[in-house]
């Protein structure tokens, strides 16, 4: 799928997919339908100690189908791409939507809020590697960490990926739209040794253009020293003291309000925002926005899940909620309107302050730096976060020691509010970009 004029005609092959679906699930006597279909492709190879460990070649292929028979709903999903293939999907998806009970919220997204235009976001650049010059990347890669110290003395592998896919929805409203996408990233993760304790750290890089990607030996080089870094590692009495969520962290603090203010946690119950619209949940300072329109964004896309147009907006204003992220069905849940958020939030952006991470620690003056944790422990309907974490001690502004085996808890609603600066260090490499955040106070366990 490299070349663009085979992409374009792939393309058209595939609407003409989703055309004969939605007609074949019309035949059958649906009132509504959607439809999607996909084609992926990639290449990933992984070496470990110089060796190649892994080579994969992947190529999948999926159409799934939803049809409505008035307020029921059936699903259906397959990898055959066969005229027999869709009939027997569609007749599926028809069965099952003939067999369960009408909800009053299904359907379709309304039809004045399908997208018009589908502007070309540029999300499409294939890299032309060879499956010799990746291998040649990562061994590149991994050297590069094992030079950094002595003590790095093993590896985990690094791993060189190139990912390209085309995505094409269209439902009996008459909308069909589709892109072919590019991802690439390089990654690299080593283990070091001082004395008998051992520590692991990472780094990756990942695009939509190679050309924008990290060198494989710069990769591997703060792979090295972030690993050497943390070796010595001690654990810490248990206290109460201010907490800077490194910007790779702070990503998954955002991740947390997004997935707070999804209709689904919303219509449910099960959010610690829920009835927060309009109200102050983080400090004057704080701006959050989505951009589902950036050109080569990492979740670009001009329609949602649903065929809704996207646009830019805000989520926080001056600390304040300005939005929920909806779909169809749970905007009519909520008795709302979708805000074009089906499938999820796209490029989120946390203006950043005008402090490093270094300037954060000196403002903290004493306190705990984070740059990892473990486990999944955040009570979506409480709030209630506690989590297993890694990082460093921080006294008079500067690091004195790696810290690991504690636990750092807290309520997300209070540390929102208790948010004292964002960082201008921002975090890239992901959909959601922001820069380390500095919280005024949380429970650190250790010994």
């Amino acid at each position: 799928m490299n070349d663009s004029n085979e992409m374009n005609q792939r393309k058209a092959q595939l609407e003409q997919m989703v055309a004969d679906l939605l007609s074949e699930a019309k035949k059958q006597g649906a009132s509504a339908a959607e439809a999607g279909v996909s084609l992926d492709a990639g290449l990933s190879a992984t070496i470990r100690k110089g060796d190649v460990e892994t080579i994969e070649h992947t190529r999948d292929q999926g159409l799934g189908v939803t049809v409505y028979f008035g307020q029921r709903k059936g699903s259906a999903s397959t990898s055959d791409f066969s005229l027999q293939g869709i009939s027997d999907t569609v007749t599926a998806a028809c069965n099952i939507a003939r067999y369960t009970t009408g909800d009053d919220c299904n359907g379709l997204a309304d039809a004045e809020l399908m997208a018009k235009d589908v502007p070309d976001l540029d999300l499409y650049h294939p890299w032309d590697i060879s499956v010799d010059q990746a291998i040649d990347q990562a061994i590149a890669c991994e050297t590069a960490a094992l030079e950094v110290d002595e003590r790095i003395n093993n590896s985990e592998g690094a791993t060189v990926n190139t990912h390209n896919g085309l995505q094409v929805y269209g439902n009996s409203h008459g909308f069909v739209g589709g892109y072919p996408s590019s991802r690439h990233s390089i990654s690299c993760a080593v283990v070091g040794q001082e004395g008998d304790t051992m520590q692991r750290d990472y780094w990756y890089s990942a695009q939509r253009i190679a050309e924008l990607l990290e060198s494989p030996e710069q990769i591997g080089r703060t792979a090295g020293e972030r690993t050497l870094a943390r070796l010595g590692a001690r654990r810490i009495d248990t206290c109460q003291v201010p907490v800077i969520f490194q910007a790779e962290m702070a990503v998954g603090l955002v991740r947390s309000l997004l997935g707070a203010i999804r209709g689904s946690a919303l219509y449910r119950k099960s959010s610690f925002l829920l009835d927060q619209m309009g109200e102050q949940i983080f400090p004057e300072f704080v701006q959050i926005h989505e951009d589902p329109l950036l050109p080569q964004g990492l979740a670009s896309a001009a329609f949602d899940g649903e065929g809704v147009a996207t646009r830019p907006k805000e989520i926080i204003k001056d600390g304040v909620l300005e939005t929920y992220l909806l779909g169809s069905y749970s905007a009519r849940k909520l008795g709302m309107q979708t805000t074009g958020n089906a499938g999820g939030a796209r490029n989120i952006f946390v203006t950043p302050g005008d402090k490093d991470l270094q300037s954060l620690m000196k403002e903290m003056g004493r306190g705990l730096l984070v740059t990892e944790m473990m486990g999944h422990g955040l009570n979506m309907v409480t709030g209630d976060y506690s989590r297993g974490a890694a990082g460093f001690w921080v006294e008079n502004g500067e690091i004195q020691f790696p810290v690991e085996e504690i636990t750092i808890a807290g309520n997300l609603k209070e540390m929102f509010q208790q948010l004292v600066a964002v960082g201008n260090d921002e975090e890239r490499r992901g959909s959601t970009r922001t820069g380390s955040w500095l919280i005024e106070q949380m429970t650190v366990a250790g010994s």
